[in-house]
């Protein structure tokens, strides 16, 4: 009888799940197939799913983070240098790529910048140590923002230079996200704020934040400014190359050394996430030394984030694409476009542009896996070339259009970069700085296999149903 009785509440309760959040997603959830697929793990599993969306299902930053980064925006104007505006790059009219430019500017990134110098580096070691160098180097401060800062040798050799550099008066700040760098915040944090390093976490993941923010929108930006003259950024966090992962190998990532104009746009971006995660507006004049061209090289600073309206990354990759006339060359640890970018990939290859996939061979994630696989499979339909990475773990995400345009970053090729991280991401518009990241990306596929549709795993019905399963959640992920 009792057996009974609860499971009549138990199916009640599924139904009153479904009839109350089902017209809630419909309202909400603008796309499509990111509603169909709530719809169905709700209806399929009401609890759990009720548990899920309660967790990750509403694109919320929280009213008051929105009001602190709409406050604060306006006050980094004011720290702009006349040299950043006449170094500023106005695209002719009747280039094409002024249109992409220009897109990139009035959806929230920043003008294009010329003057500069930039160094590419594909080896974890060799960034670490030019890193330590210039925090060995820094006279007035050290800015790092990180997605993964881990306690570990690396976590712990960057530690160190900290220590060094607050002993000699340098200010070191250093902001890293709650969930990706929590091991940080339990061990080696409390001893690098003894040792003088200002440490704060961003977005602090805690249960009781569950109605007013959702709790898997992070900061995955990776970025160093030092003395407001040297700046690095990438794909590549401070950790081992192993990432503490067995299964994925060696990681190899793309970080960049840059000099000029533009080391001071990216350092307004490390101070609007000082302010967010601190609350500390930082007005010191030291922050922006006078700023000089170093080099020949135009950049376009692109950071993005759920408090933006507009999924510009998105948007910006998928106007790239339709630009390309001879070839598309994309690297990227994990691969789950959205149906625009999964149109534009398609049409490129049908009017004879030589699209080039470059994924891992086995990433860390099984599910963004099995996706990734999917679609692949669907584009090669199309004469897309798809290589796998057979070196491990290829987590650099690039893109280069022809020999015009260079785009690298911390954003990788899926939805969750495209929606929902704050991400940071540079376009390069120079000759000279594309080739040198096609050259890196040639490297990649030369250590890559590459996919032919026959031998494709996706020919046994497992692998099949896996690949076919894992699509209905991408949306999701």
């Amino acid at each position: 009888m009792n057996v009974f009785y609860w499971t009549q509440v138990l199916a009640a309760s599924e139904w009153v799940i479904r009839l109350t959040v089902l017209p809630i997603i419909v309202l909400r959830k603008e796309k499509p197939a990111t509603c169909l697929a709530w719809l169905a793990v709700i209806f399929f599993e009401p609890w759990i799913g009720l548990g899920l969306y309660l967790l990750i299902g509403e694109n919320r930053l929280g009213r008051r983070q929105l009001n602190l980064r709409k406050q604060l925006r306006p006050l980094l104007n004011t720290f702009e240098h006349p040299s950043v505006e006449a170094n500023r790059v106005v695209p002719d009219e009747t280039d094409e790529y002024n249109v992409l430019a220009q897109l990139a500017e009035h959806g929230g990134g920043l003008p294009v910048v010329g003057g500069n110098a930039i160094s590419l580096m594909s080896d974890t070691d060799v960034v670490i140590d030019r890193l330590i160098a210039e925090i060995d180097a820094a006279r007035h401060h050290v800015h790092l923002l990180f997605y993964i800062f881990k306690d570990d040798s690396v976590g712990q050799r960057v530690a160190l230079a900290l220590a060094r550099a607050a002993a000699r008066g340098v200010v070191c700040r250093v902001l890293a996200d709650a969930v990706g760098s929590r091991r940080l915040f339990r061990h080696l944090a409390p001893s690098m704020r003894q040792q003088g390093a200002r440490v704060f976490p961003v977005l602090p993941a805690n249960l009781w934040r569950i109605p007013f923010s959702r709790l898997d929108l992070r900061n995955h930006r990776k970025l160093a400014v030092i003395d407001g003259t040297v700046a690095f950024t990438g794909s590549q966090n401070i950790v081992e190359a192993s990432y503490g992962h067995k299964r994925a190998g060696v990681w190899h990532d793309i970080m960049a050394r840059i000099t000029g104009p533009v080391v001071r746009q990216l350092q307004s971006i490390f101070l609007e996430d000082w302010f967010y995660a601190s609350g500390e507006l930082l007005e010191d004049p030291g922050l922006f030394p006078p700023s000089h061209p170093t080099g020949s090289i135009a950049i376009q600073v692109i950071p993005t984030g759920p408090d933006q309206q507009t999924e510009l990354f998105q948007d910006l990759v998928v106007r790239s694409i339709f630009l390309a006339r001879h070839r598309i060359v994309i690297t990227s640890p994990y691969f789950i476009p959205n149906e625009a970018m999964l149109l534009a990939l398609r049409l490129a290859a049908l009017r004879g542009v030589q699209v080039d996939i470059a994924i891992p061979k086995k990433s860390d994630h099984r599910m963004a896996n099995a996706a990734g696989a999917f679609y692949c499979d669907y584009l090669m339909r199309f004469g897309v070339r798809v290589f796998l990475f057979q070196e491990g773990m290829l987590h650099a995400k690039t893109l280069t259009i022809d020999n015009e345009l260079g785009m690298f970053g911390s954003a990788n090729y899926d939805i969750r970069s495209f929606s929902l991280n704050f991400e940071l991401n540079l376009f390069m518009h120079a000759g000279s700085a594309v080739e040198e990241m096609r050259s890196l990306q040639e490297d990649y596929l030369e250590k890559s296999l590459q996919a032919v549709p026959g031998q494709w795993p996706s020919q046994t019905i497992g692998s099949r149903l896996k690949m076919n399963l894992a699509k209905l959640f991408s949306p999701l992920m």
